[in-house]
């Protein structure tokens, strides 16, 4: 059954990518009269996708998190860190293959992960706690197997899966056209699948979004894509960091949307006594928000090390900053429950496009730095005000 077309609703429910909007609109006019270029220049948009692709990877762990009730890890940096400092010694110092390394780097972000997830899900010690001491602990760890050093270059073959451009030719007439086909098969598998699924949702009985707002949606997005496209087909093409960030929002999407487990992280968000007494084991949900967490912190740092070319131990500082304000920046609420991957991703554009912005313009780091606080607080008030404001109606 589709609901009434409420502008007011939609406008509300879509506040941070009008937002997101708004605000490139805003530097685009702002460096263009300052004459520093184009925030849409073709180079400058792959830059952003480069630049973002940790934060938008660890805000989507962190989303889980968070969905657990306003829980967070601290430690996902620390982590990064360390993973990245393995990765380099078995790849650069010990000659490891590649893909052996790789796999012993995801297999330690994910022990590290379930170590943090044992002590929260099972012996129930604070989240904060737990994740403080991994800040310091993994952190101690990535200097000692640095020994305080910073490894570099790595191997050429490790760079290309990150670090490459497809369809990897110079002839940018190819690139082009490959970017555009690729662009338009994403637009035309999204809308399939979101027709698919909400005509199922109203077999079944479901609200589904009213038909011309869901339209408009479709629309909105396939230009976006599209526009997306055409600017990145004028430079390299597509970068396969975007097609990786690409794989692991549509997989988490699936599993907070579409799947059993996934919306027990939201119940227990929720109401996490209700959720327990209706006979859902909120401890194993914990551990695997945490277990998880610490799986995509090694993906986080597989992808950091080859952007950087290097493994340091200063590597990872402030990253679960950027991840938790991505998370409630994308509308995630501070006391659980409430928030998608899809706003998480969003938040992790909105601060990539701020630095990104203040950057070109000449604006002062410790001025960023203030920007990015103060947008993150104004977020969580939004949240904490509109759920009081639902409370006393």
């Amino acid at each position: 059954m589709a609901k009434a077309f409420n502008l007011k609703k939609v406008l509300k429910e879509n506040t941070m990518l009008i937002a997101l909007v708004a605000v490139m609109l805003l530097f685009q006019v702002l460096i263009t009269a300052t004459n520093h270029g184009s925030l849409f220049a073709p180079a400058n948009i792959t830059n952003i996708i480069n630049q973002n692709s940790y934060v938008v990877i660890l805000a989507t762990g962190m989303l889980l998190c968070i969905l657990t009730g306003g829980n967070i890890d601290l430690s996902v940096g620390s982590i990064v860190a360390l993973v990245g400092a393995i990765a380099g010694t078995l790849i650069v110092n010990m000659n490891c293959n590649i893909w052996v390394a790789i796999i012993i780097c995801l297999i330690v972000g994910t022990l590290i992960g379930a170590w943090h997830g044992i002590w929260i899900a099972y012996v129930h010690i604070p989240p904060f706690i737990v994740t403080l001491s991994g800040m310091l602990l993994w952190r101690g760890v990535a200097l000692i197997v640095l020994n305080g050093l910073t490894i570099s270059p790595l191997p050429d073959n490790y760079l290309a899966l990150f670090t490459s451009y497809l369809p990897g030719t110079a002839n940018k007439a190819t690139i082009f056209s490959v970017t555009m086909i690729v662009a338009v098969i994403c637009c035309a598998v999204m809308i399939i699948l979101q027709s698919i699924s909400r005509i199922n949702k109203a077999k079944k009985g479901y609200q589904t979004t009213p038909f011309i707002p869901f339209v408009i949606k479709m629309v909105l997005i396939s230009l976006v894509i599209m526009f997306v496209a055409y600017l990145i087909g004028h430079h390299k093409g597509i970068p396969v960091i975007l097609i990786l960030i690409a794989v692991v929002v549509a997989i988490y999407t699936y599993y907070t949307q579409n799947t059993v487990p996934g919306r027990y992280l939201y119940a227990i968000g929720g109401n996490q006594k209700a959720a327990k007494l209706s006979g859902v084991n909120t401890d194993n949900v914990m551990f695997f928000a945490y277990t998880n967490m610490g799986f995509l912190s090694a993906v986080a740092a597989l992808v950091c090390v080859a952007r950087f070319n290097s493994a340091a131990p200063t590597a990872g500082q402030n990253y679960e900053m950027d991840a938790i304000g991505s998370c409630f920046i994308g509308g995630a609420s501070a006391y659980g429950g409430t928030g998608t991957v899809s706003g998480a991703v969003i938040g992790a554009i909105f601060m990539g496009v701020l630095n990104n912005g203040m950057s070109i313009l000449g604006v002062d780091s410790n001025w960023q730095k203030a920007v990015k606080g103060l947008v993150l607080l104004l977020a969580v008030i939004f949240d904490v005000v509109s759920k009081q404001r639902k409370a006393s109606k």
